[in-house]
């Protein structure tokens, strides 16, 4: 048993500082390659066999692989992860425009509905009641408005 121990006072401050980087470029390829596995199943203009050939690229030779492919199709990487942004960011936009009702014109009974909460409420006063819903009678209020 001729194995030597090492303390921590024994490790030199270069060699932690290495350690550290080779650890932080060994964190940094697997965040790499990740993306490019991403990468390849978000293009919707690769088919199925270009994906299954890019995929076993990358995982058989996975250095020369991911290399081959950011020389290849690195460019639109950017433009493919935008595009998904935005389309994710429509869907949320839509879905709370859905959900909170705004572009959706009321029609007049929920206005008059809404006159009389109000009114019931306290917010308005009867005079501003009845001038509102004669408004909304008309075809002057809120529904008619471009």
């Amino acid at each position: 048993m001729s194995a030597q121990t090492y303390l921590a006072y024994d490790y030199p401050a270069l060699s932690v500082f290495w350690s550290m980087l080779v650890f932080f470029v060994w964190i940094m390829w697997f965040v790499l390659l990740f993306r490019v596995v991403v990468d390849i199943f978000r293009d919707d203009a690769l088919g199925g066999w270009g994906k299954a050939a890019w995929t076993v690229f990358v995982v058989v030779l996975p250095f020369l692989g991911v290399f081959v492919y950011l020389i290849a199709r690195g460019k639109d990487m950017g433009r493919r992860e935008v595009q998904q942004t935005r389309a994710q960011q429509q869907a949320v936009d839509d879905y709370i425009r859905r959900t909170a009702g705004v572009g959706t014109p009321l029609t007049r009974a929920e206005e008059l509905s809404k006159l009389a909460a109000m009114r019931s409420h306290g917010d308005i006063t009867d005079d501003e009641f009845r001038r509102a819903k004669e408004l909304v009678l008309t075809g002057s209020g809120a529904s008619e408005r471009p």
